[in-house]
């Protein structure tokens, strides 16, 4: 009986610090609270993230909530070799970028969540102006990942790549001019990347390979690379 009890004992810790964890942890740290767009970003963020993109009434609904502009797209027909599910194309955020964005929901709510606690944070601490808009090439795009033979998440609207910041004062801060030049310039761009690794499944910037010298990718993909 005895030793009975302590296997009840053992099985029943983890489920009980689950509770506590739930019950105690601030709703950003904690992995199973409600996503929330506008709160700080924590702990359990990435993982609430990675859960919207598989239930989509979920991922509208914190976009609706957070207060994103949007128009909803059709599915692409099954089999399709590229195309969009759980898609949108992104009207308006906090912050305008230069090209037409379309994504799935859960990108989006990433990189809504990068640019309201993570970039117009920096520009303003670390550049002391605000930021007018994101440069883009664009976010969905039929084509492989260079060099190889497989569709890159792009392909999947999963994907956005940013190659640069203009602020309201006028400066622009490209990351191929700006990455590797020191100064503010260079410390800004280096925490976006790193905000966005705490973000995004996949981060990728200059110090990757030649194909990413001139901007950062940013996807929900089912990869984890912090680069």
């Amino acid at each position: 009986m005895t030793e009975f009890r302590a296997w009840i004992v053992l099985l029943a810790l983890p489920l009980l610090m689950v509770a506590l964890f739930q019950w105690l942890a601030p709703p950003r740290h904690n992995p199973f609270a409600p996503i929330d767009l506008t709160d700080k970003p924590g702990l359990g963020t990435h993982a609430k993230l990675e859960r919207a993109r598989t239930q989509r009434e979920v991922c509208f609904s914190a976009l609706d909530s957070a207060g994103i502009l949007y128009t909803p797209l059709e599915d692409a027909p099954k089999g399709e070799k590229c195309g969009l599910r759980n898609g949108l194309t992104l009207d308006r955020t906090l912050t305008p970028y230069s090209a037409t964005l379309s994504m799935t929901c859960a990108e989006t709510a990433a990189l809504y969540t990068w640019e309201r606690h993570v970039a117009r944070p920096a520009a303003v601490d670390i550049l002391g102006s605000p930021l007018a808009r994101i440069e883009t090439y664009g976010s969905f795009s039929c084509r492989n990942i260079a060099g190889s033979g497989r569709l890159s998440e792009h392909a999947h609207a999963n994907a956005v790549d940013i190659s640069g910041f203009r602020l309201k004062d006028g400066r622009l801060i490209d990351v191929k001019t700006h990455w590797k030049q020191g100064g503010p310039e260079a410390k800004f761009l280096k925490r976006v990347h790193k905000g966005g690794c705490d973000i995004f499944s996949v981060t990728l910037s200059p110090d990757y390979n030649a194909a990413h010298r001139d901007h950062f990718h940013f996807d929900m993909g089912s990869g984890a690379t912090c680069k």
